[in-house]
């Protein structure tokens, strides 16, 4: 279930992933929020600084910087999480996961929900439309960004 909260930050989330494409970047952007405000926003920065692991969770999240607990927080992502963003969320134990695509990419969704996170998929227009288009156009880097 969408709160407004969901709505009002997946969409800062979609605006990050928004600034990486037009970085030339993967277009994937994540927020870190506390009580629906926003703790920490990121995007994925695989190709801005060259770091193989720089996606847009992780972003958000070294932004975030050292938490005391995440048990409070909420994961909002423009995209599914991948297994190594979904390890993360697991080994910090953030509960809530909001996923704006599962479209273009998806899987680890069972993966986090077996583990106790509560999975909410969005299906946002505007995010499955953005990572459309960038597949579309980067083919060669959507390939590398899921290490195919």
């Amino acid at each position: 279930m969408m709160t407004d909260a969901d709505t009002r930050l997946l969409r800062i989330a979609y605006e990050e992933a928004r600034a990486g494409f037009d970085e030339g970047g993967c277009p994937i952007g994540s927020v870190l929020a506390r009580g629906g405000q926003v703790v920490a926003q990121g995007r994925n920065q695989r190709v801005q600084k060259g770091d193989p692991i720089a996606h847009g969770e992780m972003d958000a999240l070294r932004k975030a910087g050292r938490q005391k607990s995440y048990a409070d927080t909420v994961l909002y992502t423009s995209l599914s999480p991948c297994m190594m963003c979904s390890g993360t969320i697991v080994q910090f134990g953030i509960p809530r996961v909001v996923i704006g695509d599962t479209k273009n990419f998806g899987g680890n969704e069972d993966f986090l929900r077996s583990r106790g996170v509560e999975v909410v998929i969005a299906e946002d227009p505007d995010c499955i439309a953005l990572m459309e288009r960038f597949i579309r156009e980067k083919p060669e880097l959507w390939a590398e960004d899921i290490a195919e």
